[in-house]
């Protein structure tokens, strides 16, 4: 199948491992997905502290089970990539591991205090929402299932972040003001979820056209604002100044004003190559690394003795 026949059928789960695609499509899938994936572990990792610190045994069982789902959502992803035939989930784990594979932006900071678990927990996750919702109608079938799932869970997730940040927001004058704090630090990361601008996307515009993307950074950021903003305001938090955003009455929608965010420092932190990315990636080779005896064992141990008749 040449490109051209790619671009005419580039419709909702369009594509299976049984089509016969150029590489290109192949490739771009890949690194789409192989993103997606990482950032799913990247964020579990950036959680899993949250597990023991968490104020209640309720909230410590909403993070162990949050965590086990974003580690599966990864896994799931993994193969969904891998079945494109350019890398093995082992090639793309170890490539995360290395400082090779890309991951979302919000992931690469580090997250501390528990008034600060709503901004991944209600923010992050519903931006990640706007975007994977599209993504049950992506071209690559198996990626698409592999939503249907990830979608279901992630909605719990949502809900969980939701129910800390009006916890925290309707509770003590300290904790409102802790979580505005933690609110004026992350807001900027959160808007920048979405990736750079249209203009600025390099593989936007072929990924739209063979069906991998539904909607444009620029579209996703947009629609996130316009809904998250009033939730934000319902439960009490204020919306920093910078970065401006703009309020269409006629439209009811807002949209940031993209030279009020820092994009050099977002483009710096993507290169994997910096703090404090570079420490979240240095805590997931750390853990790899701990466990590689674990796989070197299994891989060198042969097929189980079927007992005798």
């Amino acid at each position: 199948m040449d490109l051209d026949t790619v671009f005419e059928r580039a419709g909702p789960r369009a594509f299976s491992p049984k089509d016969d695609l150029p590489q290109e499509y192949r490739e771009a899938a890949t690194r789409m997905i192989q993103f997606h994936a990482n950032s799913e572990i990247m964020g579990a990792y950036l959680e899993r502290p949250f597990i023991r610190q968490a104020p209640s045994l309720d909230r410590k069982l909403a993070f162990s089970a949050k965590v086990q789902d974003e580690i599966g959502h990864g896994q799931l992803l993994y193969r969904a990539a891998e079945s494109l035939g350019v890398k093995t989930r082992e090639q793309m784990l170890d490539e995360l591991a290395n400082g090779k594979g890309k991951f979302l932006n919000c992931f690469h900071y580090p997250m501390k205090n528990w008034w600060e678990v709503p901004m991944i927990g209600f923010f992050v996750d519903g931006a990640a929402m706007r975007r994977q919702a599209t993504l049950k109608d992506t071209s690559w079938e198996p990626y698409a299932h592999a939503m249907d799932k990830i979608c279901f869970e992630e909605g719990f997730h949502i809900k969980h972040g939701e129910h800390i940040l009006r916890e925290l927001g309707t509770g003590p004058k300290k904790h409102q003001e802790l979580v505005q704090d933690a609110f004026e630090e992350w807001w900027p990361r959160i808007i920048q979820f979405f990736g750079p601008t249209n203009d600025k996307s390099v593989h936007h515009d072929f990924a739209s056209k063979v069906g991998l993307k539904r909607k444009s950074n620029d579209e996703l950021r947009n629609e996130f604002l316009t809904v998250y903003i009033p939730k934000a305001e319902r439960y009490g938090l204020e919306i920093p100044e910078y970065p401006r955003i703009n309020f269409d009455e006629e439209t009811g929608s807002y949209e940031v004003i993209e030279e009020d965010l820092d994009w050099d420092e977002f483009f710096q932190i993507a290169k994997n190559e910096y703090e404090p990315g570079l420490g979240q990636i240095n805590t997931r080779k750390a853990a790899q690394d701990a466990v590689e005896w674990v796989t070197e064992s299994l891989e060198n141990t042969g097929p189980t003795p079927q007992a005798a008749d």
